[in-house]
């Protein structure tokens, strides 16, 4: 108990920390931020199914969904209420995992990989051939209120961000919970040995489509917040890249601790906006030798920095 206390301790002190460097920093600044946390939140859902041995190209697919389901709301519904759109966009994201989870879940490695870019490919090519929904161009976001206050122009993006910040403070908690739970060290156990796991009376086709689903759930919060960050989705959020950047952050990340996954998130996007400012045509070297260079010398993620023991000079 004590582990958790002072865990909860740390990430309320980071979240009180980022409320007052939002108040200081520039508008450029708590946006980049914003985005981070959002997509931070779906690499999150990606850590799970990577503690369970499963890597899915294809969280674009529920990334897209939160954003658009968003807009939707908003620019057909009428719904503006930003709590409201963003527990649409998880009960959606949701509802299409457990559809397609039951196939998903029961599938290994490389083809449960391949078929969730696949999927993910297909909600891309729906959307842009979808005129209605703006086609390869998407839509704007309708103004967005909360409980009835609509915010400014000039407020909003701050509003966003602090919205961002309690979402980040709330799943960390519980996902640090879930990680140390025994559904939570169930994963690993499959990852190590699904037959044993078989053994022990427990299913790991049903922990796995529990894991899909939840994961499905962090990513389209994410898309969502990143909707109402940008005022803006587009079908690229479905794209295969789009996806293949949250693989980026979760290996940059590593399984060990949820924080390192907010904190790669954040690394990731300042790397990339300088890296394209500096090289707009090459950023993408950029980024490649930044994770060749994890690989070789960070193989366990970021938080093994603070890990480090001089036992041998390795990396525990």
């Amino acid at each position: 108990m004590e582990y958790f206390r002072r865990t909860n301790s740390f990430f309320a002190a980071a979240f009180v920390l980022l409320l007052a460097v939002g108040l200081m920093a520039p508008n450029w600044f708590s946006y980049l931020t914003t985005i981070s946390l959002a997509k931070a939140l779906v690499v999150i859902g990606l850590v799970i199914l990577l503690r369970a041995g499963l890597v899915s190209f294809g969280q674009g697919l529920y990334y897209c969904l939160g954003g658009y389901s968003v807009g939707i709301a908003g620019h057909y519904l009428q719904w503006t209420d930003g709590f409201l759109v963003l527990l649409i966009a998880m009960v959606v994201s949701g509802i299409v995992a457990a559809i397609l989870g039951l196939l998903l879940c029961r599938y290994r490695e490389i083809f449960f990989a391949m078929l969730t870019m696949a999927f993910s490919m297909i909600l891309y090519g729906i959307l842009v051939k979808s005129v209605g929904l703006g086609s390869t161009d998407g839509f704007n976001i309708h103004s967005v209120s909360f409980f009835g206050w609509e915010p400014g122009t000039d407020k909003l993006g701050l509003i966003v961000y602090f919205l961002a910040c309690l979402a980040a403070l709330i799943v960390a908690v519980l996902m640090h919970r879930y990680f140390h739970s025994p559904v939570g060290f169930a994963g690993e156990a499959i990852r190590e040995n699904e037959i044993r796991v078989e053994y022990l009376g427990v299913s790991p086709n049903r922990i796995i489509f529990s894991k899909y689903i939840l994961a499905a759930v962090l990513a389209g919060a994410g898309g969502g917040l990143t909707a109402l960050a940008s005022g803006h989705v587009d079908p690229e959020m479905a794209y295969w890249t789009t996806s293949g950047e949250f693989v980026f952050v979760a290996l940059l990340s590593g399984t060990a601790h949820v924080a390192a996954v907010f904190i790669a998130a954040f690394l990731f996007e300042i790397i990339r906006t300088y890296a394209f400012d500096l090289a707009p045509y090459n950023w993408q070297m950029i980024l490649g030798a930044t994770l060749l260079l994890i690989i070789f010398f960070l193989p366990k993620g970021l938080w093994s920095i603070f890990t480090i023991r001089r036992a041998g000079g390795g990396v525990k």
